[in-house]
């Protein structure tokens, strides 16, 4: 678990330093709200295209050539914003990233290869703690490289920095990183026909369950990433802030995350179940987003930064989780390739939605629809439970 963790860490700093920067850096250009958060919303369009393709070569070939391949992709797509020099530049920067991240399917795939259904949780509760701390170093770093004054702000440095942590991450999936994927079951996938292929995945996605983990987190994550995505633009207008301070926010959300995700997700496994940690974790981040445009002052927005860090960061692993351990080993590529896909696709619409709140309703609107749409997506994971009972009845 370790090797696969340190890989997913350092890449996802490198992610995480240009998270700050790219509002500024599309607004640079003259981009409109509505702009800037689309510029968001193109990496996890065109991820949404290509997570299934990389997870159903990642169960054909293996997980560890897509995360090279991918990893290489990422430091190509860092190079280019940093060389950009209008917004057109910076959107097909965004796009060839979104292609090349299949290392987050791969990486989930592998992680289902490697742990028990005992620590299934566990698992991608630990994968979860690298996209916090990822989140914990990389924005904080990319706000001291960039500055923190909004009208001097370096837009390079970040850039080439973010290359050269996913180059790391390359050489460390390259020296060390050893294939999960059996040799038995790269075999039978290979035997199998494209006709049974598909069949397989057809009668895989009929599954009740499998269905409803799909849906529950596209609308978590459409949520969360409207949040994301605006969430700069709104502190710039509350409280005057710039990339630094906002990289600090988000560094804060990561250290809170990386500390849920990495101590509590097989606690709260154990103890109360999958299922109701995706319940908990949604009524804790529909709670923060309604409370955010009230928070008026930096200890309130901690405060509700906590409760909204918390709602996610127990729900997302949970869904993980449970959607891995109800697929076959040879499907479970190509299904987490299409759970990414809904997770891609939700911080593609997500951001996209949410600008266009902000621009035509008022800022604070994108976190009172996210509550809504939370509380709204609270009660439909009643239903799981009993999609969960009856799929494990056969009705």
């Amino acid at each position: 678990m370790f090797i696969i963790f340190i890989i997913v860490f350092i890449n996802l700093v490198g992610f995480g330093i240009v998270i700050p920067l790219l509002p500024f850096y599309g607004e640079h250009f003259g981009a409109s709200p509505d702009e800037v958060t689309g510029l968001m919303a193109i990496y996890s369009l065109t991820q949404f295209i290509t997570a299934p393709i990389w997870g159903r070569y990642s169960d054909r070939y293996g997980r560890r050539p897509i995360l090279l391949i991918s990893l290489a992709g990422t430091v190509i797509a860092y190079v280019w914003l940093a060389f950009a020099d209008n917004l057109q530049s910076l959107y097909w920067a965004r796009a060839l990233a979104g292609i090349t991240a299949g290392s987050i399917s791969a990486a989930f795939a592998y992680m289902a290869d490697i742990t028990t259904e005992e620590n299934r949780a566990k698992g991608m509760g630990l994968l979860g703690a690298a996209f916090g701390l990822g989140f914990i170093a990389g924005p904080a770093i990319g706000g001291l490289l960039a500055g923190s004054d909004p009208s001097a702000t370096n837009y390079q440095l970040p850039s080439f920095v973010a290359a050269g942590f996913s180059g790391a991450a390359f050489l460390a999936a390259l020296l060390i990183l050893k294939e999960s994927l059996s040799d038995e079951i790269k075999a039978r996938i290979a035997n199998r026909t494209a006709l049974e292929k598909w069949a397989i995945f057809i009668n895989t996605m009929k599954q009740p369950t499998i269905r409803l983990t799909i849906i529950l987190t596209f609308v978590s994550v459409f949520a969360f990433a409207g949040l994301e995505a605006t969430f700069a633009l709104w502190s710039e207008r509350e409280f005057g802030w710039g990339v630094e301070q906002n990289g600090y926010i988000f560094a804060f959300i990561g250290i809170i995350s990386a500390v849920i995700q990495g101590s509590m997700i097989q606690f709260l496994s154990r103890k109360i179940g999958e299922v109701a940690m995706v319940k908990q974790g949604f009524l804790a981040l529909g709670i923060g987003l309604a409370a955010l445009p009230f928070a008026e002052n930096l200890p309130l927005l901690l405060i509700t930064m906590v409760i909204i860090a918390y709602g996610f960061s127990i729900s997302s692993p949970a869904l993980n989780s449970l959607l891995s351990l109800n697929i076959p080993a040879e499907q479970q590529g190509s299904i987490l390739g299409i759970g990414r896909s809904a997770s891609t696709l939700a911080r593609a619409l997500g951001p996209a939605g949410a600008g266009y709140l902000f621009a035509l309703i008022g800022r604070d609107w994108p976190f009172y629809i996210g509550a809504v749409l939370m509380f709204v997506v609270l009660l439909l994971a009643f239903k799981f439970e009993l999609s969960s009972k009856q799929s494990n009845t056969g009705t």
